[in-house]
């Protein structure tokens, strides 16, 4: 599977990630917005029109990001399973997923002042990972996973450039783009074209967000080109 990408600093109140989204160029969506405001008032998020729901949302009013990433499942092919979409709404709601969950497998990413984690679900167990202090990389398997090629050839990278003032986004954004210099279908590669996998996406944008202790905010780039840096 080869789906999108988070980098993350964890510091003592708070974090500041970058997250690359892949995605089907021909499914419908939406750059960030407040696009629940009956529902999830105040949040802002990557809509997917299909579903509904989000990629990644932010509640600056408290505090909370959340982002999605999909991974392998041992559910039934033959059940109709629910979709994920609200899974990163709900969290920076407040309220995180429980087993059992009829939908397919996910890694959530939840950002909080306190810390920071990801809940696993493959289908028939929910697991929970903190994300330590310090520079992390999750996408498709667990957190800092060395059989996910991109987070063994780029975590030491993102680690060396950890944030540390006001020019962390231009820094990792500069790293980003020098791993587009690998083909996009590159088992290393972080902005991807997935199609040659056996996998009909490619990366559609980036994001940078942080979130601390009195605020949190998000920035989003839109590639003008799916699986090309631009």
């Amino acid at each position: 599977m080869h789906v999108c990408t988070v980098v993350i600093d964890v510091a003592d109140a708070g974090a500041r990630l970058l997250a690359v989204r892949d995605e089907d160029p021909q499914r419908a969506w939406d750059d960030l917005g407040e696009w629940w405001p009956e529902e999830y008032p105040g949040v802002i998020g990557i809509h997917d029109r299909r579903a509904g729901g989000a990629w990644l949302a932010v509640s600056p009013r408290e505090r909370r990001l959340a982002v999605l990433l999909n991974r392998a499942d041992t559910l039934d092919p033959s059940l109709e399973a629910l979709s994920r979409g609200s899974l990163a709404l709900e969290s920076v709601a407040g309220r995180s997923p429980e087993a059992p969950l009829r939908m397919h497998g996910f890694n959530l990413l939840e950002v909080t002042p306190s810390g920071s984690r990801v809940l696993h679900w493959d289908g028939a167990e929910l697991r929970e990972t903190p994300v330590p202090h310090g520079v992390h990389m999750i996408a498709h398997d667990d957190l800092d996973d060395p059989r996910t090629a991109r987070i063994e050839a780029w975590l030491p990278e993102f680690a060396a450039a950890r944030p540390e003032d006001d020019g962390w986004a231009d820094r990792w954004v500069a790293l980003l783009a020098r791993s587009a210099q690998l083909s996009p279908d590159d088992d290393r590669a972080i902005i991807r074209d997935n199609n040659a996998h056996g996998y009909p996406t490619e990366s559609l944008l980036y994001c940078t967000a942080e979130v601390q202790a009195d605020a949190a905010s998000v920035r989003s780039h839109v590639l003008a080109e799916p699986g090309r840096w631009d």
